[in-house]
């Protein structure tokens, strides 16, 4: 009772700071006043709006209502979970958002236990997204260099809520906690391109990654090394995938502190109301060179945590992550590179899902509509446009197979 009074008490705090320093909804941000506006604003964000490559409309605020199963587990479980301090492993994890204390500044762990609640973070059972456009743009012109069409899913084994069978998958002996397929559709040089990713609960283990390519014609392997590189000449890397899709281990996590931010939360169909018999409107991109999400941004209550890889090798010297504390899904991020510039930023646009496909409704998962990679060094971003249902029945666990990557690529 004294964890729940204290998180009570945090989020009716906060809540009457974010409506002493919201800007009033309508309010559009841009070169002209970016300065009355700084304290809700990301510092990068801030320059990209000084330069004029983009603008901020303020859209009204809202709550992201949380799974009903998963806020059970949550209660259920409310300060059992403990880290190991041998391993830093979740010990005693059995559903739910595994720390509901807000971070204190003083736990050495604070920035472990934010990214723990990312990666058990509830995104649905399964989901499927298709289609998935990932378009590649100069933010010169806007020109879009290459358009690719996928099809997205992921495939949730463990601590399941919603579709039978729960909590976990039976005859699981490699102990996945989670999958993501995508299968490539076009263009024809890259049709039946796929990519499987096994993320094991164990996180002392290596993930299984496999890339089927159409031109190979083979399946392979992909070493840890490769997940660092440029997913198929795009801005984004398969660690990138889902805010980050590497071992929380593989990085030291440090809790920077909560502020309240604008960040990309909205209501898609009241955004992009549906045209004629059309079953969902496609959000877009605005600003220069067309890179960023064109949807109205709230203020919302975000943890920033900073990730630096433990290995000298990795090609990010670090990682500052925007965690939205309602949800904990990374909104947006800062990259560095080795030098310690600032070499891409991360923004996603989320939208409730009561206010998007029909199927979502009561899912409890704010939903990925937009997605934007942008190279602030090359000038260039990749942003992606998604169709996304949560709990979809369509989602087999076959798809999540390397026999599967072999027989659909044929």
């Amino acid at each position: 009772m004294k964890a729940y009074l204290t998180a009570l008490g945090f989020i009716l705090a906060t809540s009457n700071v974010i409506a002493n320093e919201a800007p009033a909804t309508g309010t559009i941000i841009s070169a002209n006043n970016v300065n009355q506006f700084s304290h809700v604003l990301d510092e990068p964000i801030q320059a990209l709006i000084k330069q004029g490559a983009l603008s901020v409309t303020v859209g009204p605020q809202f709550d992201i209502p949380q799974n009903s199963v998963f806020a059970q587990q949550t209660d259920k479980h409310r300060g059992t979970t403990q880290i190991n301090p041998d391993n830093k492993q979740l010990k005693t994890y059995h559903g739910g958002t595994p720390f509901t204390e807000p971070p204190d500044s003083n736990d050495e762990n604070a920035g472990l236990k934010i990214a723990w609640n990312m990666r058990y973070a509830y995104g649905g059972d399964t989901s499927i997204v298709d289609p998935f456009i990932w378009d590649y743009k100069s933010m010169v012109d806007g020109k879009i260099e290459r358009s690719i069409s996928f099809v997205g899913k992921t495939l949730r084994y463990k601590y399941r809520t919603t579709i039978q069978p729960t909590p976990d998958l039976p005859k699981n002996p490699a102990g996945i906690f989670n999958g993501i397929y995508l299968y490539a559709k076009e263009p024809f040089d890259l049709k039946n391109t796929q990519l499987l990713v096994h993320r094991l609960e164990d996180d002392s283990a290596r993930e299984k990654t496999w890339l089927y390519l159409s031109v190979q014609r083979r399946v392979r392997r992909l070493p840890a090394g490769q997940t660092t590189d440029a997913f198929l000449g795009s801005d984004i890397m398969i660690e990138d995938f889902l805010g980050y899709n590497g071992r929380i281990n593989d990085m030291t996590w440090r809790y920077l502190g909560t502020k309240e931010l604008l960040t990309p939360f909205y209501k898609h169909n009241e955004t992009y109301p549906r045209q004629g018999n059309d079953e969902y409107q496609f959000g877009d991109f605005e600003g220069q060179g067309k890179c960023f999400p064109s949807v109205p941004w709230q203020v919302r209550t975000t943890y920033m945590v900073e990730a630096k890889p433990t290995s000298d090798s990795h090609p990010l010297s670090k990682r500052i992550y925007y965690i939205d504390a309602q949800t904990f899904i990374p909104i947006a991020g800062r990259y560095y590179d080795r030098n310690d510039k600032i070499w891409r930023i991360a923004i996603g646009a989320f939208s409730h899902p009561d206010f998007h496909l029909a199927q979502n409704k009561d899912s409890g998962v704010a939903t990925p509509t937009l997605i934007s990679m942008v190279d602030v060094q090359a000038n260039h971003c990749t942003t992606l446009r998604m169709k996304t249902v949560i709990n979809s029945p369509q989602v087999k666990r076959k798809d999540f197979t390397v026999q599967s990557l072999r027989s659909k690529g044929k």
